[in-house]
């Protein structure tokens, strides 16, 4: 299969990789800086000396003629971006979030439809292991009834971060914790409540860092079949310490992931637990992956590909996109109005 990647930024070699280990055939590059290429793709330079390089994607889509093309760029154009590949006849898998608005995020769904081509949003952290095991014993119905559900990201993003690029932190193009950060971890409660959310109260502030986005966040989530959520996001934690942490706690069994990106079991906690399950469960998942990117990307494009060849929906489809950006937007418009919303 023809494969482009737009947006050649710090997440575009798992893109690569990922595109490799699924033997797709890279026909085009676009990156606006090409000197991001050579910085962020280094490791890929023998395999991709040859590929054609662009700096207009609507070009590259017109001469190299792709048919799966992954969607890295800032977020803000993620939405546009998508909706003229698709339309050039190329299935779509878009970087978290799937788009800043739910009017954009509609308008991939509309284009998707009339295209009859697949999109899919990179929530890979759906696919590492320790999160595998977890909703497998969801599926179980290892937890009995699901009670509640916790998100704890404390990470640490300085002011340089920020000023690496004058996109970061901007309402239009990136958004703040929530929706650049975060989004992953509350894509993952909501695929672990097995419902939707209904509501949220939620406080955001901008606390230290010079941006227009929260750069601290707090909310409270309700789902439709009556579990309560928690969301604590940061991205001022003290270096050393950073976190990210999901729980989920059930009327049979409790369950936490740790480490720098919930890739390890810290708890393992169930009424039919096995003698020493849990002690095996944290030795077998005990380690954090060599980067908050996890190693879910080249599972994610597998079930892409798969999707496309069998007709069905990826497992991060574009409503996973959908929910995750309407719950962060529910949290954005309670915290403006200082009232609980309706998702």
């Amino acid at each position: 299969m023809r494969y482009c990647l737009i947006g050649c930024g710090r997440v575009s070699a798992n893109h690569i990789q990922a595109a490799l280990a699924n033997r797709l055939e890279i026909c085009g590059l676009c990156e606006i800086t090409p000197s991001h290429i050579a910085e962020n793709l280094a490791g890929h330079k023998a395999v991709l000396q040859d590929v054609p390089v662009y700096t207009d994607y609507r070009e590259m889509l017109k001469e190299a003629q792709p048919e799966l093309v992954a969607i890295a760029t800032p977020s803000g154009y993620h939405a546009e971006e998508a909706v003229d590949c698709l339309y050039a006849g190329a299935s779509v898998i878009i970087e978290k979030p799937i788009a800043m608005t739910l009017e954009s995020a509609e308008a991939i769904r509309k284009a998707a439809e009339e295209s009859g081509k697949t999109v899919a949003v990179n929530f890979q952290n759906r696919f590492n292991p320790a999160v595998r095991e977890l909703h497998k014993a969801i599926e179980q119905g290892r937890f009995g009834q699901i009670l509640s559900l916790s998100l704890k990201l404390r990470w640490y993003r300085d002011e340089a971060y920020y000023a690496s690029a004058e996109w970061r932190g901007t309402k239009q193009l990136d958004g703040g914790v929530m929706m650049n950060q975060a989004i992953h971890g509350i894509d993952l409660l909501n695929w672990m409540s097995g419902s939707e959310p209904v509501k949220a109260a939620a406080i955001r502030k901008t606390l230290l860092r010079p941006i227009e986005s929260e750069d601290t966040a707090m909310c409270a989530v309700e789902y439709q079949n009556g579990a309560l959520g928690n969301l604590e996001c940061t991205t001022l934690m003290y270096p050393q310490a950073e976190e990210e942490i999901i729980e989920v706690i059930g009327t049979k069994g409790f369950v936490r992931l740790g480490g720098i990106a919930a890739h390890v079991i810290e708890h393992w906690l169930f009424d039919d637990s096995e003698p020493e399950e849990e002690a095996r469960m944290r030795l077998s998942y005990g380690k954090n992956p060599t980067s908050v990117y996890g190693h879910g990307h080249s599972a994610l494009y597998a079930d892409v590909l798969e999707a496309i060849a069998r007709g069905r929906r990826p497992l991060t489809d574009w409503k996973t996109g959908r929910d995750a950006v309407a719950l962060i937007q529910a949290c954005y418009r309670s915290s403006d109005t200082g009232c609980a919303v309706m998702v």
